[in-house]
């Protein structure tokens, strides 16, 4: 509780500055108090009781209070926001791409409240299972399952009630092939990836990429009804995206996965073969925007966003692949995040100009 926020704090305090009895004297009831300015009446023990009880009435509504905003917040954690704005980020341009312009704003909301609880559910469920590993990283440490905010019983329900409720509310409000799609990519999540290929193989997050990619597929079946070429291939750009994205991460983070006994691919293979391969799929990714551009006949804005920030992306792997430096590495992070919203964004504003 704060200074702020206490009773302590609002000069209320179990004697206040208005009794009246002698300096160290017993009052009439034998109770020793201290001195008080004169003239003043008072209390007797009844009134000490009562205003100590009154503080604790007051104490008690704000430490539950607290304690209720907490606990809120550690079940909010466990759904991992920062992830699900990346995730959401790549779905609603991706349906404007595909209605060829803004779609109905009620669809919009209804696929967000939809892929928000679907990938909070399979992040909560990633948690649970993965307790044992964070509780051995530096990074990961402080997650509500480590620190005991949430129990693990309770961490299973909350997930199972976000997948429950996200496939109920993209099947009534949006339709079932963006249901399906949701609740496939977070099973894949975490029973693949997760429970499987994490733990097991130095290609995890390259398989276990698909899942992150999904999203752009539940936006455009939520517009069409259905798949093409177009979504299938931004499908394509966010599944290569995601190992330079990640393993640059990786190598910031190499002795946490190593001490977790994590297969990452920085701790498993050298430092140059893992730099060589986020260069490579950086241009895999530069190229399959490109192809993309094609497919959906994007117009300027698009071309223009997609080859600056790729050439950008792509100069900063190259960098990396020369220097071999953390610095460099948590560049190519950051910058991985700026370049898919970058993207995105121009995806968006290129079919709403024209």
């Amino acid at each position: 509780m704060s200074e702020a926020s206490s009773p302590f704090g609002e000069g209320n305090g179990l004697l206040s500055e208005d009794t009246n009895v002698d300096a160290n004297g017993p009052s009439r009831t034998g109770v020793y108090q201290p001195a008080c300015p004169a003239g003043q009446p008072a209390p007797n023990v009844a009134q000490v009781v009562s205003n100590a009880s009154a503080i604790s009435a007051r104490s008690t509504p704000v430490r539950s209070e607290a304690s209720t905003l907490a606990r809120i917040g550690a079940f909010v954690a466990l759904t991992k926001p920062r992830i699900i704005e990346l995730l959401l980020v790549t779905t609603v341009p991706t349906m404007v791409v595909a209605a060829r312009g803004w779609p109905s704003t009620g669809l919009v909301v209804a696929t967000l409240i939809g892929g928000t609880l679907s990938a909070g559910g399979a992040n909560a469920a990633n948690m649970y299972l993965d307790r044992d590993i964070d509780a051995l990283m530096h990074r990961t440490s402080r997650r509500p399952l480590v620190t005991g905010a949430v129990s693990a019983p309770a961490a299973v329900i909350f997930a199972a009630s976000l997948e429950a409720a996200a496939f109920l509310t993209l099947w009534l409000t949006v339709n079932m092939l963006s249901a399906v799609l949701a609740l496939s990519a977070a099973l894949f999540y975490v029973f693949v990836y997760t429970a499987f290929l994490k733990r097991l193989s130095p290609q995890n997050i390259v398989i276990g990429g698909a899942a992150g990619a999904v999203p752009v597929l539940v936006g455009w079946a939520a517009v069409r009804g259905e798949l093409g070429w177009a979504p299938l291939v931004l499908f394509a750009l966010v599944f290569l995206w995601t190992p330079p994205h990640f393993w640059a991460l990786a190598i910031r983070y190499k002795d946490d996965y190593a001490n977790a006994s994590v297969p990452m691919m920085p701790v498993v293979m050298t430092l140059e073969r893992t730099v060589a391969q986020i260069f490579v799929y950086s241009l895999a990714t530069v190229a399959t925007s490109a192809l993309f551009g094609l497919v959906a006949n994007m117009h300027w804005l698009y071309w223009g966003v997609a080859m600056v920030a790729g050439g950008v992306l792509i100069g900063l792997c190259a960098q990396l692949l020369v220097t071999r430096t953390t610095a460099v590495a948590m560049k190519v992070f950051h910058w991985s995040i700026t370049y898919l919203s970058l993207l995105f964004v121009a995806m968006a504003l290129d079919e709403l100009v024209h």
